[in-house]
């Protein structure tokens, strides 16, 4: 990895001087990055801050979407013992800004020239006031569709171009006695899936007025419906066993030829990269059919909780700036699946799928039509958020028809604002 040595030397030196400031360089951080391709790509940022003398003290929170985590912060926060650094997703960034409890990361910020390089759908939620509050590890997008080749030429099946195409290659797994989607029931997990079917109905107009703008008309439109009727015959091509598992083990049974297909996002990449698996030759990814064009994004982000030892404040400085690095974002995003969050980080690195996440990014950033994730709290605050993932999950489960989801998400969406 290529790094400055003088000027990291230099900082790494001012950091040790002292045995107070050597007891105090360290990082407690706050993760939900658990399964075996996030924790590897968690390596690479403990290791690139472990050649600079800063410690790590870990702190997981096993839940794929960041629930469970966030639950904890507050009350870590509560009782006045805050991690040093949380990963964060969205909103949830802002709503810790707007408590005040976030250090001002505007100092090395302007040292390593974030904002030139950071795209500004992701400075909306690493700024408050004005002010950097986060630095952005990647850019995830939502509305990706994972296969298995082999599976696929075992039953000559095409890459599907279009939603009846896709639906067409389900039947067909499902024909031949295999699960056709693997997924897991977990609210965040459905919604995960709505965002890309979202797209594949109303495109990002559509998506827009509806979970972003929150738009009555749209929430309660005939193309809500039709979003609704896909989630169902999403449904019927889940296998009976799918309540309450985990996204990466949904991932292993498309891995593992189990599964035909998975929407999920590109994190999970990082599971096929973790078991070895060649993309293009072992996998195929392409975007949900029909949202082409379109990229619904969530980035997940590090927080700097406010402290008052200095050791800890140039630790959590050094981190930030470790984190910004080319280098690190190239080393990161290829073992994460994910994208770097600077604009100017060569794609030589990244395997095919990495390649067109890339290229999809740009494309989609130049044309209008990158959304944030309604799934991971890029679209609304955790209140909207929330009242959607009931609906969604209540329908896949079965509670409700199509019809009634869609007056239900129309009466959710208004109580929650």
């Amino acid at each position: 990895m290529v790094r400055n040595f003088g000027r990291k030397a230099a900082l790494t030196a001012a950091l040790m001087a002292t045995t107070s400031l050597a007891q105090a360089a360290e990082v407690e951080v706050l993760h939900w990055w658990t399964s075996g391709g996030e924790a590897a790509a968690l390596n690479v940022l403990k290791e690139d801050l472990a050649g600079q003398k800063i410690g790590w003290v870990d702190m997981p929170v096993a839940g794929g979407g960041g629930e469970s985590a966030m639950t904890t912060l507050r009350a870590r926060v509560t009782s006045g013992d805050a991690p040093t650094a949380v990963q964060m997703l969205g909103f949830d960034i802002l709503d810790w800004a707007e408590e005040g409890a976030l250090a001002n990361l505007d100092a090395v910020a302007a040292e390593e020239g974030w904002d030139a390089v950071v795209p500004a759908a992701l400075q909306a939620f690493a700024k408050h006031d004005g002010h950097w509050i986060s630095a952005p590890v990647n850019v995830h997008s939502t509305n990706w569709v994972w296969a298995n080749k082999a599976l696929l030429d075992e039953l000559d099946i095409a890459q599907p171009a279009t939603w009846d195409d896709f639906v067409a290659a389900l039947q067909t797994l499902k024909d031949a006695g295999k699960t056709p989607l693997a997924h897991g029931g977990q609210a965040w997990q459905d919604a995960t899936m709505f965002d890309g079917v979202i797209l594949s109905v109303g495109g990002v107009e559509f998506y827009t007025k509806a979970f972003i703008d929150l738009d009555a008309d749209a929430l309660g439109s005939d193309q809500m419906l039709e979003a609704f009727n896909r989630m169902a015959t999403l449904r019927s091509f889940v296998d009976d066993n799918f309540s309450g598992r985990d996204w990466n083990l949904a991932s292993a049974m498309v891995i593992n030829g189990e599964a035909g297909f998975q929407i999920m996002g590109d994190w999970a990449k990082g599971e096929f990269i973790n078991a070895g698996k060649v993309p293009g030759d072992d996998f195929l990814c392409f975007r949900v059919p029909g949202s082409d064009g379109a990229v619904s994004f969530n980035s997940d982000q590090f927080a700097m909780f406010s402290v008052k030892d200095e050791g800890a404040q140039g630790a959590q400085g050094e981190m930030a700036r470790a984190i910004m690095s080319p280098a690190f974002q190239a080393a990161f995003n290829t073992v994460k699946g994910s994208v770097p969050a600077r604009t100017d980080v060569p794609n030589d690195d990244f395997d095919a799928c990495g390649k067109q996440g890339m290229a999809d990014l740009a494309a989609a950033a130049a044309s209008g039509k990158l959304v944030g994730s309604v799934a991971h709290g890029h679209a609304n605050r955790a209140a909207v958020k929330n009242a959607i993932y009931d609906v969604v999950t209540a329908h896949f489960n079965g509670e409700y028809d199509a019809a009634a989801a869609v007056e239900e998400l129309v009466n959710a969406v208004e109580a929650a604002q």
